[in-house]
């Protein structure tokens, strides 16, 4: 493995893609958003290449369905790349089809966008960071994804979700600002949500946060966690939740599960089981008396 694809994988980040070398040749054309979605991920059985114009513009996702979704309501988790990854990056690192194979899940490919920390000149694929900005492309392409899942599978609307890292993570925060009634619950990882804080409705939450994160400060991160608490009407003491994080109950049905971890900024390998777990004890139906505590195991 060359050094830089090693530390891009220590640092959790995004390893730059080389332009492919044939005997002969310099370099091909660049490639194109589908030819990139192929590069460094084999489709499973059951994935799919999706293309969607947006307001003029070609979008890409990669979507896995169990053969089940055309005759059954199914559930559907939305997983989104940091800034500087990609869809099968996404795919790869979260592994919801692996780890909740009935379920629909899809990862979307992001566009060069200026980062908020990093890539002030927005070389590398992102999301937008608050509403508003980029013309909202983003959250347009949300709804034209989820239109076109409701048209071709059998979506159960009261388990939608969403998850991402970073800048992902950031975006998942905004949906719930900006398309709340849509989810059930969400599980954002290694991002703050400054901007979408004010309009955050109460939902069942999940944040993953390194004690070390040297790009989203910890301390930045703590405070969202704090007010998500405080908004989800949560008791100050929290319980042991499997194991490993801690829940912090609500008697609205709307709990919050911290997941600490002692590392930097990136995704916790461990963690892809524990974000379908809390998805799965979540429906959208979820009875206001319902408690996580019961869950701890």
């Amino acid at each position: 493995m060359r050094l830089a694809s090693f530390l891009c994988l220590a640092l959790g980040v995004a390893a730059p893609l080389l332009p492919f070398v044939s005997h002969g040749q310099q370099t091909t054309a660049p490639a194109t958003p589908r030819e990139r979605l192929r590069e460094m991920f084999t489709m499973p059985q059951g994935m799919q290449e999706a293309s969607y114009t947006v307001d003029g513009v070609a979008r890409e996702a990669l979507i896995y369905a169990p053969v089940t979704a055309k005759s059954a309501p199914t559930p559907v988790v939305f997983v989104f790349h940091g800034h500087g990854g990609n869809a099968k990056q996404a795919a790869r690192s979260f592994r919801i089809y692996q780890e909740w194979p009935e379920a629909i899940s899809v990862y979307m490919q992001g566009l060069p966008t200026k980062g908020q920390l990093t890539d002030p000149e927005g070389k590398k694929n992102g999301w937008q960071g608050r509403d508003g900005l980029e013309g909202d492309r983003d959250l347009k392409f949300f709804d034209a994804v989820l239109a076109k899942l409701k048209t071709d599978y059998q979506v159960d609307a009261k388990r939608i979700y969403s998850t991402g890292h970073s800048n992902g993570g950031g975006f998942t925060y905004l949906l719930w600002a900006e398309r709340g009634d849509v989810f059930a619950a969400v599980a954002p990882s290694a991002a703050a949500a400054p901007f979408s804080m004010p309009k955050l409705k109460p939902k069942p939450a999940m944040h993953l946060a390194g004690e070390t994160d040297p790009l989203v400060k910890y301390e930045w991160q703590k405070k969202t966690m704090e007010a998500v608490r405080k908004l989800n009407g949560c008791n100050e003491q929290g319980k042991a939740w499997n194991e490993v994080g801690t829940v912090y109950s609500s008697a609205t049905g709307t709990p919050f599960v911290s997941l600490i971890h002692p590392g930097g900024h990136q995704f916790l390998q461990e963690a892809p089981p524990l974000i379908v777990k809390f998805f799965k004890e979540h429906p959208a139906s979820t009875s206001t008396t319902t408690s996580v505590d019961t869950a701890k195991k």
